[in-house]
């Protein structure tokens, strides 16, 4: 997987990528959404955020691979802490872990090397206790969501750690550590039409992944948005900024509800019912 997720993302620009480190906070906002997340430990003492009421359906909140003009000390960026406020707003409790730890890339070099030195089995088993930690707090049921890396993170989650249903955007394991056929829960596969990360995010390796899923008896369901390419779903200034230099369109908004009232029906018939 490493070695074509290198292949797929774009050549590095020239970019300063200043880096600091930042006194952890309490709490912590989005960029467009209102409310803002709480920090807590979970698990074997592991860092992340929460919103939402406890004792709710749950969906664990996984992180793309990072910006260093917009991360904290806890690696989690605006725009995936407003994708969790937005679903806490419909009723979700919300845990974004920080599976980082803090790491960050904002070109091909530093992003391959990040990708080489996260431990994919530790992550997984990180998912894994976030679920018994939300579990412990009542939730009935557990799903996640997750963006670029995090998309491929919850398609390798949805193997064996004890989630209900998976929204993975523009983002998919290699078969060294993920094998489709595994995958029994519902699963949304989310890409853009004009994705061109071959055999990371492409639709054609996606269609190929879900199909994979669906001949060995699983509940995989593929949609490609038009117009869309990688990272569509990303909102406010940082996402603007992030897809101009990365070369990646920008999505018709359309694409973006569309996609939200997907990842809604999803959750809604899997996590609420």
């Amino acid at each position: 997987m490493l070695a074509h997720l290198s292949r797929a993302l774009p050549a590095a620009r020239s970019i300063p990528a200043a880096r600091k480190t930042v006194r952890a906070m309490a709490t912590i906002k989005g960029g467009t959404v209102p409310g803002e997340m709480h920090k807590v430990t979970f698990g074997n003492n592991l860092p992340g955020y929460v919103c939402g009421d406890k004792g709710a359906p749950a969906v664990i909140v996984l992180q793309m691979s990072q910006d260093a003009r917009s991360c904290d000390w806890w690696g989690v960026v605006p725009t995936i802490v407003d994708h969790a406020l937005r679903l806490s707003q419909e009723g979700y409790r919300c845990l974004v872990p920080d599976l980082y730890k803090g790491k960050v890339g904002v070109d091909k070099e530093e992003a391959s090397h990040l990708l080489s030195k996260l431990d994919w089995v530790a992550a997984v088993d990180e998912i894994k206790q976030a679920v018994e930690f939300l579990r412990s707090e009542g939730a009935p049921k557990v799903g996640a969501i997750g963006f670029c890396m995090g998309g491929a993170l919850t398609l390798c989650a949805a193997q064996h750690a004890g989630i209900d249903a998976a929204n993975p955007f523009y983002g998919l394991p290699g078969p060294e550590i993920c094998q489709p056929e595994n995958i029994k829960v519902p699963v949304y596969l989310h890409h853009g039409a004009l994705d061109d990360m071959k055999g990371f995010s492409d639709p054609e390796s996606a269609k190929a992944f879900a199909d994979k899923i669906n001949a060995a008896g699983g509940d995989a369901k593929l949609f490609v948005y038009e117009g869309s390419g990688h990272g569509f779903l990303n909102i406010g200034e940082e996402a603007l900024a992030k897809r101009a230099h990365m070369g990646f369109p920008e999505p018709p908004a359309s694409a973006q509800e569309l996609a939200w009232s997907r990842v809604l029906e999803l959750f809604g018939r899997t996590l609420k019912a």
